[in-house]
């Protein structure tokens, strides 16, 4: 006797549908994305990290009861602690987390102390350590603004930017992305 095949999609047949229409739709989602500028995880990622540093310094230095800093280089930062004995900035070798930092590339830094800003360059000497944010032992921080940017790198392409700074009661804050329209 022959049986007769129903008519009918495969369960196979029918994956093979739902694998290809995820591949599209997640295609026209990132290009979407792209399109309509995205978001720079990058810079985000960057920014995130400074709040998280200098949050961590903050409470070291409180607990530790020692002066903290943080000298803000052209391409980079790094912490600082003051040794008391020798009257000087050093470099902080008893903890990873708060080694020197080096921007990605494409990224920037502009630094406001006390309402001024400040020109970033590399120290001229390996010796001069001067901190332009610091970090006191009782956890108070000089007034500052840290602005990682990226420059837009055409007409059509928003020059992009997060601060990171404190609020009215003293908390490290990373301030949400902004785009600027060259």
């Amino acid at each position: 006797m022959h049986r007769l095949r129903s008519a009918g999609f495969t369960l196979v047949e029918m994956l093979v549908v739902v694998v290809i229409i995820g591949i599209i739709s997640a295609g026209m989602i990132l290009s979407t994305n792209l399109a309509a500028g995205g978001r720079d995880r990058e810079l985000t990622k960057e920014g995130d990290r400074l709040q998280a540093l200098m949050q961590y310094a903050r409470e070291q230095a409180e607990l530790q009861t020692r002066d903290y800093g943080i000298l803000f280089r052209d391409d980079g930062y790094e912490f600082l602690t003051y040794d008391v004995r020798r009257q000087l900035w050093r470099d902080v070798y008893e903890d990873d987390a708060l080694r020197d930092r080096s921007l990605p590339e494409g990224l920037d830094i502009k630094l406001t102390v006390e309402a001024r800003p400040v020109v970033l360059e590399k120290p001229k000497d390996a010796k001069d350590k001067t901190p332009q944010v610091i970090i006191f032992a009782n956890g108070d921080l000089t007034t500052f603004e840290a602005t990682l940017e990226r420059a837009g790198t055409s007409s059509d392409t928003p020059e992009r930017s997060i601060t990171v700074s404190q609020d009215s009661s003293g908390e490290v804050i990373a301030k949400p992305a902004v785009e600027n329209k060259a």
